[in-house]
């Protein structure tokens, strides 16, 4: 008499409850597999009587225009505005969006040389993607343009931020940096500096060369893009 093998007795996807149908999918084909809304849904875990996880997180995809970066910007407050989202839930997406941010960061700490603007915007990237107000940080770098440590100086609003440039070469001298490349981000987008950013700029290349620190950049910093002094030729 010959044995046979159990069935397998695991339902298909279709019999398993809407709010599970992303997890068995995510089981069966991989992470990849997933649509936004189907792992945003997984973060959800549950919708309510007339809605599933997944046609919640369409409705919140659709707030943020099915842009991801757009999401990121989000607040808990901005997230429990939309119907059917409480703050625990809230919490769980930002949680989620900034332990990717972090992970993003840590590959960033390479001990690259930062020798273009382009590795300089992608150092950058993981500490000044989708802020909301301005920051002005400098990269202190050693001989072999390293970077030692990175440093936010300070922070002001959605369109302006104030620097004083003696905090700004007192870390430099703390850390015996060599160079500095100076960064800030423009939240609304626009690449072109102010007037403000040009005079700043002028300012604190001119102590650079009484303290014999070189600034070799200053990079204005978007989420699509950047502004480079040094390849503009206007340091």
């Amino acid at each position: 008499m010959h044995s046979q093998p159990y069935p397998d007795k695991r339902p298909g996807i279709l019999q398993w409850a809407e709010e599970d149908r992303p997890r068995e999918k995510l089981l069966l084909n991989g992470r990849n597999s997933l649509t936004d809304a189907e792992l945003l849904a997984i973060l959800i875990g549950t919708g309510s009587r007339n809605e599933t996880a997944v046609d919640l997180a369409k409705r919140i995809l659709k707030e943020a225009s099915h842009d991801l970066n757009r999401l990121a910007r989000m607040s808990v407050k901005d997230l429990c505005r939309i119907k059917g989202i409480g703050e625990a839930k809230a919490i769980t997406i930002l949680a989620a969006i900034e332990l990717s941010r972090r992970r993003n960061e840590s590959e960033s700490t390479l001990e690259v040389p930062l020798n273009s603007s382009k590795a300089t915007y992608a150092y950058m990237r993981p500490a000044l993607l989708d802020l909301p107000v301005e920051q002005f940080w400098i990269i202190l770098l050693n001989q072999s343009l390293r970077p030692i440590r990175k440093i936010k100086i300070c922070e002001g609003g959605i369109s302006h931020v104030v620097v004083d440039v003696r905090v700004l070469f007192k870390e430099a001298l703390s850390e015996l940096a060599t160079s500095i490349v100076l960064v800030h981000n423009h939240p609304s987008g626009k690449l072109t500096p102010s007037q403000e950013d040009i005079s700043l700029t002028r300012r604190v290349v001119s102590a650079g060369e009484l303290l014999q620190i070189r600034v070799l950049d200053h990079l204005i910093f978007t989420n699509n893009g950047y502004y480079s002094f040094s390849d503009e030729g206007a340091l």
